[in-house]
């Protein structure tokens, strides 16, 4: 319960940052109005973002009958998780990643990279979709809308309170002065940024543990994250570099850090999530499977033929 009181937290502490500066800058109509215009421009893309976000990255549907093995990886994860079967994607992309969309569990959707089924051992991949199915358990979708939302309206109040002069809607002069309406016209977003960024950080060890539990052994996504940090430090994803703005959406930051992108990631450091879960992998004992072992380093990139190279394009994981 920890993760999700943290997060009740955060986002209590959103909304009380979008009360106050809501009401410094635009008094209670501007408040609402910068409310229902970002809760009008959130709701829009909490609808379609399914669709806009696999556009975005060139995704393509997946059959049963063209992909039969990942198929039936996902339906007994799915039955483990106690969730109905998502749609599948798959993304042509040479960088290891997946994430999963969807403004509910009954219209989810899960997108794979290329990269992720040539590189990855089976039990990798399914700690990877394990996460990804427990961000849709989670309703994860919904929670960082609510989060945008806030964030979004902090944003408009503070073009408010600059096109306002610091005059509040109401007729009253902004409490802090011309200097201060300025400084929370800067401050404000980002601390409303940087809130936002804590939360999805937060939700990220959550899918982690129950992804886990979904899997059914820690080891397998602690592997595949060891191999997914690594894989991306070499492999950039040119879409995700064009579109920053879904970098949050990845199991994994995809993005290569080039315009310090890591100083205001939305993905917690990878090394502390092993170490959660190898820490809960801890009590079970034991070996697994998979490739690169499970408290070392991976190996590095080997570029193998996979079922999605050459001619096998057409019949991955057949």
């Amino acid at each position: 319960m920890g993760g999700y009181l943290r997060t009740a937290i955060l986002l209590a502490g959103l909304t009380a940052l979008f009360l106050a500066i809501g009401y410094a800058m635009g008094g209670r109509q501007g408040m609402v109005i910068a409310f229902l215009l970002a809760c009008g421009t959130n709701l829009w893309a909490w609808w379609n973002s399914d669709r806009v976000v696999l556009s975005m990255h060139n995704a393509e549907p997946l059959a049963p009958e063209s992909a039969p093995r990942l198929y039936r990886l996902v339906q007994g994860l799915v039955q483990r998780a106690g969730l109905p079967m998502p749609a599948l994607y798959v993304i042509h992309e040479d960088q290891p990643n997946a994430f999963a969309t969807g403004r509910n569990p009954e219209n989810a959707a899960v997108a794979v990279n290329t990269g992720l089924l040539n590189l990855m051992s089976e039990e990798e991949v399914a700690g990877v979709v394990a996460h990804e199915l427990a961000h849709i358990r989670h309703r994860d979708t919904l929670l960082m809308t609510i989060t945008a939302t806030l964030a979004g309206a902090i944003g408009m109040l503070a073009q408010f309170g600059f096109l306002f002069g610091g005059r509040r809607e109401d007729g009253g002069r902004n409490p802090f002065g011309p200097i201060g309406a300025i400084l929370l016209m800067i401050v404000g977003p980002i601390a409303a940024m940087l809130v936002q960024m804590a939360i999805s950080r937060a939700r990220e060890y959550e899918a982690d543990r129950l992804g886990a539990e979904i899997c059914g052994d820690p080891r397998w996504l602690a592997s595949a994250l060891q191999k997914l940090e690594r894989y991306k430090q070499g492999i950039v994803n040119p879409t995700a570099e064009a579109h920053p703005a879904s970098a949050h959406l990845f199991i994994i930051n995809p993005l290569s850090g080039i315009r310090l992108d890591s100083l205001f990631t939305t993905h917690p450091p990878t090394e502390e999530r092993v170490a959660r879960l190898l820490a809960m992998a801890a009590p079970q004992g034991g070996g697994g499977r998979g490739g690169g072992g499970w408290g070392a380093a991976p190996a590095a990139p080997v570029r193998q033929p996979g079922p999605w190279s050459g001619g096998a394009r057409r019949n991955p994981w057949g």
